[in-house]
């Protein structure tokens, strides 16, 4: 089946997602949040995990997805950004407007697809953005524009990073995460996870994104969710339910922060990273 080209510039409008205070905690307990976290898992005084963003995203995002014909054995999640306009509110609905902005033909690496949501509140005012970048690797060679290189942000060489944080992920992180509205069976089912070429189920990429986004909150933003006002990073490899994320940050000048996450191997799993604060 051809990739549907006809999706570029077509607006989905108003799509609702309605949430509650559980939803919100559930979250936070998705992305390794605990009790020395109080004010993200007890709704005395919640707060909301900037990253939640990704949330009220997903049900705008999968659709298109399915419009676009992609070849699901060769897709791959290949950037996230969130951008915050304000606080995200413990409870409330959000409404999504999404459209597919490019597709780009990078040739044999395949069909880059560009989507955009934005999320807003009752009266219609812009609670939070998300970018996301989606990879169909048999998709290339459709005689398309391959469209612009993108900015690199590389942590400076030989230049110790100016925060650091290490996260345990648990070995139910998965099963926990999925709660939040993600159910592909690549992250619970092993024998699922076998036909995708994996051992065992891998944890969710936006998983490993909340965990980076708890990273510079707590290190960047004294915790508060009003200073975070964006952060993208690329998915470049595989994390497991169990392994230990080390998020990192260089400041590149003021509000600016290169990001990376790496595994307990050193593996890079997020890079080309970037995060906004005020």
């Amino acid at each position: 089946m051809a990739l549907n080209l006809d999706i570029v510039g077509r607006k989905k409008e108003g799509i609702p997602f309605n949430y509650e205070q559980d939803t919100v905690i559930l979250y936070a307990l998705g992305i390794g949040a605990g009790v020395e976290e109080l004010d993200f898992v007890y709704e005395k005084n919640l707060k909301v995990f900037p990253t939640f963003a990704v949330i009220p995203f997903m049900p705008a995002f999968l659709p298109m997805i399915g419009e676009a014909r992609l070849n699901m054995r060769a897709v791959l999640h290949g950037e996230q950004k969130i951008i915050l306009h304000r606080p995200i509110p413990p409870a409330g609905t959000v409404y999504n407007y999404a459209v597919c902005s490019a597709i780009y033909d990078k040739g044999d690496n395949g069909a880059v697809l560009h989507f955009e949501v934005e999320g807003r509140d009752a009266d219609g005012q812009v609670l939070f953005e998300n970018q996301a970048v989606v990879v169909d690797r048999s998709a290339g060679n459709f005689g398309g524009d391959r469209g612009p290189k993108t900015e690199k942000f590389d942590p400076p060489a030989g230049q110790p990073p100016d925060f650091e944080v290490k996260y345990d992920t648990s070995p139910n992180q998965a099963a926990l995460y999925r709660l939040s509205g993600d159910k592909n069976p690549l992250h619970i089912d092993p024998e699922f996870a076998k036909l995708g070429g994996f051992d065992r189920p891998i944890l969710h990429g936006l998983c490993t994104f909340g965990f980076a986004g708890r990273a510079v909150l707590h290190s960047i933003c004294g915790g508060d969710p009003a200073r975070f006002k964006s952060l993208g990073t690329r998915f470049t490899g595989v994390v497991f339910p169990g392994d230990t994320l080390i998020t990192s940050g260089w400041k590149m000048e003021p509000g600016r922060y290169i990001v990376q996450t790496r595994t307990q191997d050193g593996r890079v799993v997020l890079g080309n990273g970037l995060a906004e604060i005020e």
